[in-house]
């Protein structure tokens, strides 16, 4: 037996909803997969801005690998937990637990760093004689990834030549590519495609750490750092919230029943504003900020129910 949410709050019955209220019923008016798309596209960008639930609230979790500070979401491998990592969080938030410790999360690069200074190392690495273009040295160690700065005048043009590293221990610029760099003995092979000026200083600049367990996580353009750099593995737990789930087939439910309707509406103003009814949206409005304080009226009942009860104590 079917239960009422199978039958009341689907795609479909989605679909019917936003043909009644903006008198579309049939496809020659709007097609079902253009409503679908206007379904969707409230669903996931505009509704995550409206509200903000509970139902949506999770945990994001991944771990740290020992010498890495910075983790991106631009990644292409689906089993990396920060894999379409835009697409699937609106935003993360305390609490932070690293290894179960409550830790301290930042969004602004300069309180994180006020905190966490760069420790910057500079040294000359070798002196040009106008004709060498191959080097090594051992430097200061271990270095932050993205922090290696190689630099020293052309003999061929005589203006500066700046190499930096990419993160993965490639070194790019005006080098040869099996020039590389180990953050993790400070070692570095440069080959340039010109050799450096005689006479001319060869510099190594590099930020250098000492690793421990992370106690704090700078959150900012959807990248996460850690300080301290980890000196191991560590399990990283953020409160985050995801995106609701899109709807593709017609027997599709959203993530809670309740919103179909609250989603028929916000999709019906969206092609009332596309076609410039404003009539219609504002006719629409009153229906959907009542659908917004129902939706709402969840989250304050839950808040309600977390409140530590008064006890009072003393004689009458």
């Amino acid at each position: 037996m079917a239960t009422p949410d199978s039958n009341l709050s689907t795609l479909d019955k989605i679909r019917i909803k936003v043909r009644r209220i903006t008198r579309n019923p049939s496809e020659a008016q709007i097609t079902t997969d253009e409503i679908d798309d206007y379904i969707n596209n409230f669903i996931l960008y505009s509704m995550p801005a409206y509200i903000k639930l509970d139902s949506l609230k999770g945990v994001f979790t991944f771990f740290t690998h020992p010498g890495i500070d910075t983790y991106r979401t631009e990644t292409v491998d689906t089993s990396d937990p920060f894999y379409n990592f835009k697409n699937k969080y609106t935003n993360i938030m305390s609490p932070v637990y690293i290894d179960g410790t409550l830790s301290h999360i930042y969004r602004s690069r300069e309180e994180f760093y006020n905190i966490y200074p760069n420790s910057v190392d500079k040294v000359i690495m070798a002196v040009g004689d106008g004709l060498t273009t191959n080097f090594t040295y051992t430097g200061p160690h271990p270095v932050v990834r993205e922090s290696v700065v190689v630099s020293t005048i052309s003999s061929a043009t005589n203006e500066t030549i700046v190499v930096t590293d990419n993160g993965e221990g490639e070194l790019i610029g005006d080098v040869d590519p099996l020039s590389t760099f180990s953050y993790s003995t400070g070692q570095i092979y440069i080959s340039f495609l010109v050799p450096p000026a005689s006479g001319e200083n060869i510099w190594l600049s590099v930020e250098t750490f000492e690793s421990s367990k992370p106690v704090s996580i700078l959150f900012y353009e959807d990248n996460i750092t850690v300080r301290p750099i980890p000196d191991k593995t560590y399990k990283v737990e953020i409160d985050a919230y995801k995106r609701p789930s899109e709807l593709l087939s017609s027997s599709d439910m959203p993530d809670l029943s309740e919103w179909w309707e609250y989603i028929s509406i916000g999709a019906a103003m969206k092609i009332l504003r596309d076609r410039l009814d404003i009539e219609g949206v504002s006719l629409l409005l009153p229906m959907f900020k009542e659908q917004e304080i129902l939706i709402g009226r969840r989250k304050i009942i839950q808040l309600a129910g977390q409140r530590t009860p008064t006890i009072f104590s003393g004689g009458e």
